[in-house]
């Protein structure tokens, strides 16, 4: 991937990375955030969801207006990788805003990535930025429609 292109978070998401999470507390949605990218990449679930949550630690990834970008580094990974949740109810997330989470965008980053890894939370930070996407996303009918949508909003400069 050249430089003359942006980051699409769309080209990011592993197979079946997108879901409708079901979680109930931050840790099993971290979990299953994890779960397509454990499968995709044969790293160990576990070892996925405890570097989200050891980020976490650091500060919540709420950004607010009902999404969290969890994201890490994560040794072995052979390259940057996301999984895109929908959680129709929301839970606290811990977001700046005091809104609960229900669009997750997970990242995982390998070791030495930098200048990738924040390129694509900064394309993140923009798709959510608008207000018509994320309503759009949390009313597609199906992950069908939402990949759909994904992708439009990605073709975007």
């Amino acid at each position: 991937m050249g430089s003359s292109r942006a980051v699409r978070i769309s080209e990011l998401l592993v197979p079946d990375g997108l879901v409708e999470l079901s979680g109930a507390t931050p840790a099993a949605v971290l979990a299953e955030l994890s779960a397509p990218v454990a499968r995709a990449t044969r790293l160990d679930p576990v070892q996925l969801a405890t570097s989200l949550a050891e980020r976490e630690k650091l500060g919540s990834t709420g950004v607010g207006e009902g999404v969290a970008i969890p994201h890490a580094r994560v040794r072995g990974l052979p390259s940057l990788c996301a999984c895109l949740g929908r959680l129709r109810g929301g839970i606290d997330f811990h977001a700046i805003d005091g809104k609960p989470a229900r669009l997750f965008l997970a990242l995982f980053a390998p070791e030495n990535s930098a200048g990738t890894h924040l390129q694509a939370l900064a394309r993140a930070s923009r798709l959510f930025k608008s207000q018509a996407f994320r309503e759009a996303a949390l009313a597609a009918p199906d992950l069908a429609a939402l990949q759909a949508l994904l992708e439009r909003e990605d073709a975007k400069p």
